[in-house]
């Protein structure tokens, strides 16, 4: 008898707290892609079923909510988690419980479970590539700050050991609380305008980033003398600060809404269809959608439930995402990804200045700073106008 029942999958993103902004977003995604593979038949026929709770931006919250979906929602794989401390927080969760969770964000890496799909950036695929664009077109002095968690202290540590293997310098390195009040980011302002830094490392979330960009803007700080380089901002942050605040500012991602590929146009237009004309994306949201398909595809090839099954059928296959071609590491469980660097203009979108020629391979633990040695997969070969990666993964982005 063939079986016909829904397949329920766990979503575990904040519609309100801190991480709102970009979180509610990630959903939106996750829920798009959940209804793009129940329109393609579902998996063989079951339809999947999102059962979703708001942790409300809190770790505690996501570590009771994923026990919850694992053991009274008898699912077995989760999407979900922003912040590094949400991860952490449902980490032991599922390894416990043995379920399977697909972390979308960008994170500092060195970390692996059988028990975790990362599609989302690690070091090698951002920080680096960030790191030797600042040093060739911004300059040698920097100031590191972000908000007071593990993401951004392992960040600025692997950003600040790569600026002084370059002889750079760091002039100074802040952090506040997640809920620091408005103030608070502008005596932060003020220190950096009297330190007069080349230029800023900032690895602020949530709605920090909205206040530390407004502040910057307000003290009349220029973007073209000292602009903030960043993995976190994304078109959502500019859209809630304004582009006035944002343009002129540097972000490394994998992925931009502003590429022009088809496959990102045609995503792009079925999203809006569903959410409506207005909907931004962003790396994280990209991460969040094709990692569902990514899932979907795995359950198709396991045949079963069985979440050690489910990732090993991922090594299997690419997916044609709106980045370009990605397809998961069996060495890490992390995924091939594109490194892109881009400005924001003033229409609050990224313009592109470097990307890769394919999608890298994942280095989680940082093995090396030198691009050469990650494996003949992809190499990074210039970096004073274009990033051209060697043999490895075919990854067109059309």
């Amino acid at each position: 008898m063939v079986d016909r029942r829904p397949i329920r999958v766990g979503v575990l993103f904040s519609t309100t707290g801190v991480a709102r902004t970009t979180e509610a977003s990630m959903l939106k995604a996750t829920l798009h892609a959940i209804a793009e593979v129940n329109e393609q038949g579902g998996i063989d026929g079951r339809e999947l079923v999102a059962v979703h709770y708001d942790p409300e931006s809190q770790a505690g919250h996501f570590s009771i909510l994923a026990d919850r979906l694992l053991v009274e929602d008898g699912v077995r794989i989760i999407f979900g988690c922003y912040m590094s401390s949400e991860r952490k927080a449902v980490l032991p969760v599922v390894e416990r419980r043995n379920g399977l969770l697909f972390y979308p964000a960008q994170y500092e890496g060195f970390e692996y479970s059988r028990n975790v799909i990362h599609t989302g950036a690690v070091p090698n695929q951002n920080s680096i590539p960030l790191g030797h664009y600042l040093l060739e077109h911004v300059g040698r002095s920097f100031f590191m700050v972000g908000s007071d968690y593990i993401w951004p202290w392992e960040s600025d540590r692997i950003m600040s050991d790569m600026i002084r293997r370059q002889e750079g310098r760091i002039v100074g390195e802040r952090y506040l609380k997640l809920d620091a009040p408005e103030f608070e980011y502008a005596a932060l302002v003020k220190e950096i305008k009297r330190v007069r830094p080349d230029g800023i490392f900032c690895n602020f979330v949530g709605d920090s980033i909205v206040h530390f960009y407004r502040a910057f803007a307000e003290a009349g700080l220029d973007p073209k003398s000292m602009p903030i380089a960043s993995l976190t901002t994304s078109e959502a942050d500019i859209e809630a600060m304004g582009a006035e605040a944002g343009t002129g500012h540097i972000t490394a991602a994998t992925y931009f809404e502003s590429i022009d590929s088809a496959a990102n146009r045609a995503m792009l237009a079925r999203y809006r269809a569903r959410f409506g004309a207005a909907e931004r994306t962003h790396m994280c949201w990209e991460s969040a959608y094709f990692q569902v398909h990514l899932a979907a595809n795995a359950m198709r090839l396991a045949a079963s439930d069985d979440v050690h099954r489910i990732r090993s059928a991922l090594n299997a296959f690419e997916f044609k995402a709106p980045q370009g071609r990605v397809q998961i590491d069996p060495e890490n469980g992390h995924t091939y990804l594109w490194s892109r660097i881009g400005r924001v203009d003033e229409a609050g979108q990224f313009t592109v200045l470097f990307e890769s020629a394919s999608a890298i391979k994942p280095d989680p633990y940082l093995v090396s700073f030198d691009p050469s040695d990650w494996s003949s997969q992809s190499t990074i070969t210039s970096l004073n106008g274009v990033l051209k990666a060697g043999k490895g993964t075919p990854a067109e982005v059309d």
